[in-house]
């Protein structure tokens, strides 16, 4: 493990709090993009001209030997109005690093730097992707459309952890992070005065019998060892206590970490929607949005960055979480690990995406040097 001077743990402190205290939304990373780039810049680490109109893909080292691996962090905040009262607390209104981004960016500045210290060490080249968008599952399909992933034989990512110890990182073969899939259901019916029902279709009663058949698919369709979840999230119909509306909606999610049974759970759904709509005399229409595949880490590389993380920390065997990450669109077109970090442990207990979200500074040495001895131990180890 690579030791941080005191100077330059206060440096990463320092940026860390900046970032957090200027947050932005996705695709909207404009200040944040001009800062990575003066900080890699003031070290010497050249800058990949880039389609993309915010993020940032710098490079160290020498491709030559035909080896090159991605180091990846996102930069993207939420639309959460910050209740931490930290020192360093969000300047912009409704906007917050609730999910930690800082932290992540933070990390892979700093192990940027000492990379750059040591290239001629490199057995390759390291490219680094400051990706944009990530909390609306688009940044890292842009990264790819932009052709930032096309002679990459492997990447590595990680997200803190909440309820994982300073000092602790979880891997695991396989999957770690479920696919996401969000669906948007309009419901159209027949309105009519409330008091005589019999001369509408009753939208309120479609949309209610629907989700409970909905229900059937994770209570019998789904054996019980496999982890599917399907939540609706919101429900809108009606204006007036004595109309029954014309139409109504509702919106949610699909998370699931096998491919098949994704597949399976998409195809059930929508039967039953179009089903129980027409037999209550409604019509439907089924909209997908944003989606990405399971976060699965390639079991091969996964045994390298193990080894590699022992250098680092504690290594423990992660548990595989429900929410989603659209670092699984790269690890669709190439080899790839994804770990959690853990910044804080019992007091992280309500997770990410929440006013009061907290990380520890403390923990960013441990993430730093994840990328950086890591990014070694994939150059000199991993045989594609």
């Amino acid at each position: 493990m690579t030791e941080l001077t005191k100077e330059f743990y206060e440096e990463l402190v320092e940026i860390r709090h900046y970032l957090h205290q200027h947050p932005e939304l996705s695709n909207e990373e404009f200040e944040t993009t001009k800062f990575l780039k003066r900080k890699l810049e003031e070290w010497g680490i050249a800058i990949v001209p880039t389609s993309m109109k915010t993020g940032v893909i710098a490079e160290i080292g020498d491709k030559s030997n035909g080896k090159v691996i991605a180091l990846r962090a996102d930069i993207d905040a939420l639309p959460i109005n910050e209740k931490t009262g930290l020192p360093y607390s969000s300047v912009n209104e409704g906007i917050m690093h609730a999910c930690g981004h800082d932290f992540h960016q933070t990390s892979l500045l700093g192990a940027a730097k000492i990379l750059k210290e040591n290239e001629d060490k490199l057995n390759g080249l390291v490219r680094l992707i400051f990706q944009p968008a990530e909390e609306v599952q688009g940044g890292a399909v842009e990264v790819i459309q932009a052709g930032h992933l096309e002679d990459v034989q492997a990447i590595l990512g990680f997200h803190n952890h909440p309820k994982l110890k300073v000092g602790e990182i979880a891997l695991i073969e396989e999957g770690i992070m479920a696919s996401v899939d969000q669906f948007f259901i309009k419901v159209h019916g027949i309105g009519t005065h409330a008091a005589e029902p019999q001369l509408g279709v009753d939208v309120p009663i479609v949309i209610s019998t629907i989700l409970t058949q909905l229900q059937t698919i994770v209570a019998r369709n789904i054996p019980a060892r496999e982890a599917i979840v399907l939540s609706v999230t919101h429900i809108e119909t009606g204006q007036a206590w004595n109309v029954l509306p014309d139409d109504g909606f509702f919106e949610g999610t699909i998370r699931s970490f096998n491919q098949d049974l994704r597949k399976e759970t998409k195809q059930r759904f929508v039967k039953i929607i179009e089903n129980t709509a027409e037999s209550l005399g409604a019509s439907v229409e089924i909209i997908w949005g944003s989606s990405a595949p399971v976060t699965y880490n390639c079991p091969k590389l996964t045994k390298i960055v193990v080894e590699g993380s022992k250098k680092v920390a504690n290594v423990i065997q992660a548990t595989p979480s429900n929410a989603g990450e659209d670092f699984s669109h790269y690890q669709e077109k190439i080899s790839g690990v994804f770990a959690f970090i853990g910044t804080n442990g019992e007091e992280g207990a309500n997770g990410w995406h929440h006013s009061n979200f907290l990380v520890k500074d403390e923990a960013l040495p441990i993430a730093v040097n994840y990328y950086v001895e890591n990014a070694f131990h994939v150059l000199d180890n991993f045989l594609v």
